[in-house]
C-alpha cells in the first residue's frame, strides 16, 4: 500500500527545540491561526523570511506567489510536517512550536489537510480512505464510522462511489474524496494545497463551489495555497502574495489590483 503524506501527520518525529514563544495554552477569542516572524531555510536557501499572517474562524485566506516561493512549505510548517527555524505558530491561541509529539498530534486533529494530489491510499477503497482517520483517532463503532463516512461523502457529492478504488476516479473526484477525509475529524482549520491543480476549468469551478459550500456549512478557518488566480478570487476573503520569502502584500483582490508595486501588477497581469 502506498503510504501518502497524510499518514505522517500523526507520527512525524521531533527535530529538536527551536527559538520560539513559550507555549501558554489556548486563548479565548484568539485567531484560529496566527503566524509571527516565521523563518524556514534549506541550507543557504531562505524560503520563509519572517512571515506574519493571521486567519480568523470562518475566514479563507488564499496564499499566492511564484513557484518555489515557499507556499507549500508554509502549510507543512503550520501542520508540523516541517519545523520552522524560528518564529511563532499559534493555533487557537496555543503556541505549538515547542510542543512534544503527543501534544502536537492532538493539535493536528483540529486541522484538516488536502494535499495537492489528494494523497489517497491506492489500495483502499473510497470508503476505507475516508474512514481511515476515524478508525485511527476516534472510538466510533464500525456502524458509526460507516454512517459518518456516508455523511462526509454525501457532502462532497461522492455518496454513490464508496466501493470505488482511487484508480477508478478522475482527478476532480480524488480531490472530493480528499476533502471528505480532511473533514472527517470535524477540524476547525482547513489547509488546502493547490486544490484545483491539474483540473480542467469546469472541474476547477466545481471544486471552488464545493470549498465555498463546505466553508459556509462548517465555518472553518481556511488557508488555500494556489496558482489559480481565478480560484483565489472566487473562494478567498483575503489574499496574501508571497515574494522573496515575505508577505509582499495582503488584502482583498480589489486592494491588490490597486497596488502600484511592480511585482504585484506583473503577477496579476500574467496570472489573470
Amino acid at each position: 500500500m502506498m503510504a501518502p503524506q497524510q499518514e505522517v501527520l500523526v507520527g512525524v518525529e521531533e527535530s529538536g527545540a527551536i527559538p520560539a514563544v513559550e507555549s501558554s495554552g489556548g486563548e479565548r477569542d484568539a485567531p484560529a491561526v496566527a503566524l509571527r516572524g516565521l523563518h524556514r531555510s534549506f541550507g543557504s536557501q531562505i524560503v520563509l523570511n519572517g512571515i506574519d499572517l493571521t486567519v480568523g474562524s470562518g475566514e479563507t485566506l488564499a496564499v499566492l506567489g511564484r513557484s518555489g516561493t515557499g507556499k507549500s512549505v508554509l502549510l507543512k510548517v503550520i501542520i508540523g510536517l516541517q519545523k520552522p527555524d524560528s518564529g511563532s505558530i499559534r493555533i487557537h491561541g496555543e503556541e505549538i512550536t515547542r510542543l512534544d509529539l503527543d501534544a502536537l498530534n492532538e493539535i493536528r486533529k483540529k486541522m484538516g489537510f488536502l494535499f495537492e494530489h489528494a494523497a489517497l491510499y491506492d489500495s483502499l477503497s473510497v470508503e476505507q480512505n475516508v474512514a481511515f482517520p476515524l478508525k485511527r483517532h476516534t472510538k466510533m463503532t464500525a456502524s458509526e464510522q460507516r454512517d459518518r463516512v456516508k455523511e462526509l461523502l454525501a457532502a462532497v457529492g461522492m455518496e454513490n462511489d464508496l466501493k470505488k478504488m482511487p484508480s477508478d476516479l478522475s482527478g476532480g473526484m480524488q480531490k472530493r474524496v480528499g476533502l471528505a477525509r480532511a473533514l472527517a475529524l470535524e477540524p476547525g482549520i482547513l489547509l488546502l494545497d493547490e486544490p484545483t491543480a491539474g483540473l480542467d476549468p469546469i472541474t476547477s469551478g466545481e471544486i471552488d463551489e464545493l470549498i465555498l459550500k463546505l466553508q459556509e456549512e462548517h465555518d472553518m478557518a481556511s488557508i488555500v495555497v494556489t496558482h489559480d488566480l481565478h480560484s483565489a478570487k472566487t473562494i478567498a476573503d483575503r489574499i496574501a502574495l508571497l515574494h522573496d520569502g515575505t508577505v509582499l502584500i495582503e488584502g482583498s483582490f480589489k486592494e491588490l489590483e490597486k497596488s502600484d508595486d511592480e511585482f504585484v501588477s506583473e503577477f496579476l497581469q500574467r496570472d489573470s
